[in-house]
Order: C-alpha cells, then structure tokens, then sequence
C-alpha cells in the first residue's frame, strides 16, 4: 500500500536539532540513528519535531520516527518527565490510532517515538486547496477520529492538536481509513514544561478552543472542539472563524454562539440537524460544549440516520 510523504519540514526548524549527541548528519538518509534506525526520508513535521521514515534494524519493519532535540527541554528532568507521560500512548489500541510502539531515549536528554506509519495522506492537502468534503463521507471521518478519541481517552490521555495535518485519511481502502497521529505530544511537552503557568498556547491556534488561549492544558473537551473545527472545515471548504492573525482568530472566538456552517458557506446544502451537531462541539463557553465524544458521536450518528 502506498505510503504518503509530505513536503521536508522548514529548515530552521531541523537547525534547531543540531547538539553536541546528534545532529542533522546523523538524521540524513541512509544513516543510522542510534544505533538501530536506517533514516530513509523525512515524512512530516508536527510543528515541534519532525518525523522520519526509517527501517528499525530491530524489528525489519519500516517505522516512523519523531525525534525531539535535547534543545527541546530545558532539563534532563524535563525530558524525562515527558518520556514517563508519553508510555502511556504504548498502550492506546484503535485502527484510527496511529500505533505508538516504543519511547526511546535519546542521549543528552534527546526523545524518539518509534509509530506505525500511517497510511494514506494527512487531510491538510485536501483543506490548503479549499475543497468540500462530500458530507457523508465527512461525517465517516468524523465517527472514526471520536472512535479514535474514545480510545484515547480511555486511557486517560488526550490527543491534544487534531488538526488536518494530524489526521491521515485512506480512501483507496475497502474501508475507509482514518488514522490519528501525533497525539499526546501537544499536551505531554505541556506539562513537561510547565506552560499553563506563562499563559502559552501549543497548539493551533485555528483549531484550539478559546480556553487554551489562556493557558490551560487540552483535554476531553479540547480535543471534542478540535474534531468539530476540522469536520467544519472539510465540509464547508473554509474555517470556521473569520481572520488571518492570531489575535483575529482570538477575537472571533470569544463569541458566546458557535460558527455558523450556513453562513460561512451559504450555497452549502446542509442535512437536517448537522448544523447543531456541529456546533455543540465549537461553544465557546466549555460548559455548554459536548462533554464527551460519546455525546458528539451520538450526534453524528442521528444525522447519519436522518
């Protein structure tokens, strides 16, 4: 099955690897990293570490590799504290899960996942060219990544950053394929670091909820939000709010009523009863947004009935 490669990540970012245990050299194609991975080519970049195809000597099976720089963290204890919280996405088992196999660490404070690749390709080349989803075939994606979601959060973790970039989607399959990747890195470095206490967001600030501006750490009801933004998107072929800048899209956030799919793309037919269900996973105010996935997927499904 053929396997999508995105564009290399930016070049500042993979500078920002180069340290005294490893650098750009040992990452480039055809090396070995760490002894056990032969690098074959980079397959995206999350924003806060790239992700390599490589074929882990170990196993003979083609991985991928995300590799966080020591420069990541600011500690030994801070990298460590985020390797103890990512061993649990070891343990996370659905099909739209992109399967987390091993933490790894890295000399000088450096951290590898070693994942399954996922197959298909990220959604984020089908919303940069401003496409429409077909609705049902939207509304299967969006039952599988709160499939994906209920298994996650099963565990007690949550994605952190769904984002089109983070969803990978297989349409040559029988079945359609939906996989979530990267997730617990967002909210893992978070932590680690300690970020809710200087009011910093990681995240995407197109798909995060109002609430993480401020410095609070994604859960449940984040991640809830974050898959309400992007079915909104593939659906209407726009974002859901106004803007360009951050402080725009901050702005358009605050208010109280969730975006309107009719009126962001008013020639779009839409079914009976998605408007709503869309929306109760855009509040704005957390406490009137859908508290679990059970209950945005519930609301799906009664679309899907109709």
């Amino acid at each position: 099955m053929r396997r999508q490669v995105v564009d290399a990540p930016p070049r500042d970012a993979l500078l920002r690897m180069a340290t005294e245990s490893f650098s750009l050299f040992d990452l480039a194609p055809g090396r070995v990293f760490a002894e056990r991975f032969r690098i074959e080519k980079v397959h995206r970049h999350n924003g806060l570490a790239p992700a390599f195809l490589a074929e882990d000597q170990k196993s003979g099976e083609l991985i991928c590799l995300t590799v966080f720089s020591p420069s990541t963290f600011e500690s030994t204890a801070q990298a460590e504290e985020f390797r103890v919280s990512c061993q649990a996405w070891t343990r996370v088992k659905s099909p739209h899960v992109a399967k987390v196999r091993e933490i790894v660490a890295l000399p000088s404070a450096g951290i590898a996942w070693v994942s399954e690749v996922p197959h298909g390709e990220a959604l984020k080349r089908f919303t940069e060219e401003k496409k429409r989803m077909e609705i049902a075939r939207a509304l299967k994606v969006g039952l599988a990544l709160l499939d994906g979601l209920a298994a996650i959060h099963h565990v007690g973790l949550v994605h952190g950053d769904i984002k089109p970039s983070t969803v990978y989607v297989d349409g040559k399959a029988k079945k359609l394929g939906v996989e979530l990747v990267d997730g617990g890195i967002t909210p893992g470095l978070w932590n680690a670091k300690h970020l809710g206490e200087r009011t910093a967001l990681i995240g995407t600030p197109f798909y995060a909820p109002v609430e993480q501006f401020g410095g609070e750490s994604p859960d449940v009801q984040s991640d809830v939000y974050n898959v309400a933004a992007v079915l909104f998107e593939l659906i209407t072929g726009v974002l859901p709010w106004p803007g360009k800048s951050y402080l725009e899209i901050f702005q358009a956030k605050l208010d109280r009523h969730a975006p309107s799919m009719q009126k962001r793309a008013p020639d779009l037919e839409l079914p009976s009863g998605l408007e709503g269900a869309i929306a109760g996973g855009l509040v704005a105010d957390r406490r009137e947004r859908y508290p679990s996935v059970a209950e945005f997927r519930a609301a799906l499904e009664r679309v899907v009935a109709e």
